[in-house]
């Protein structure tokens, strides 16, 4: 299982850690990048600016993606992901606080696979991360690689 990046888009340090820590609590021991907005998270999706040299074939199994970041909203990067034929299948869970039916409603509108509300209980957080680790990581079976 560890050969299978997660790419965690978060700005908050505290849900960042916290995500970490419900991962190795659960040992998922995958290879967690972390982007802090969403034009960082397009630079490595997409291998341009301080990524430019990243293995576009080395990408990311699954996406966790915040909806309200800086520089470039979560829903928009979710569009630029759907709307390009190098990640347009690539499995993206909004993992956000929001409860909030226009940000479900609009998430699975622009492609999202799937929209996850954060327990603020950490048992329950630990426990969701367990299930998005098991299912996302271990169960689903991505598209075949189209070149």
């Amino acid at each position: 299982m560890a050969s299978k990046t997660i790419l965690l888009v978060e700005d908050n340090a505290d849900d960042e850690a916290l995500t970490f820590r419900a991962l190795m609590k659960n040992n998922i021991s995958n290879q967690l990048i972390v982007a802090h907005d969403g034009a960082e998270a397009l630079d490595y999706l997409f291998c341009t600016g301080q990524y430019c040299g990243r293995d576009q074939d080395l990408g990311p199994q699954v996406v966790l993606l915040d909806l309200n970041l800086p520089k470039v909203s979560g829903l928009e990067v979710l569009r630029q992901l759907r709307a390009d034929q190098r990640t347009k299948l690539l499995p993206v869970v909004i993992l956000t606080s929001s409860n909030e039916e226009q940000d479900r409603l609009r998430g699975y509108e622009n492609g999202a696979n799937s929209y996850v509300r954060k327990p603020v209980d950490f048992n329950q957080f630990i426990e969701s991360v367990r299930q998005l680790g098991l299912y996302w990581l271990i169960l689903n079976e991505l598209p075949p690689a189209r070149r």
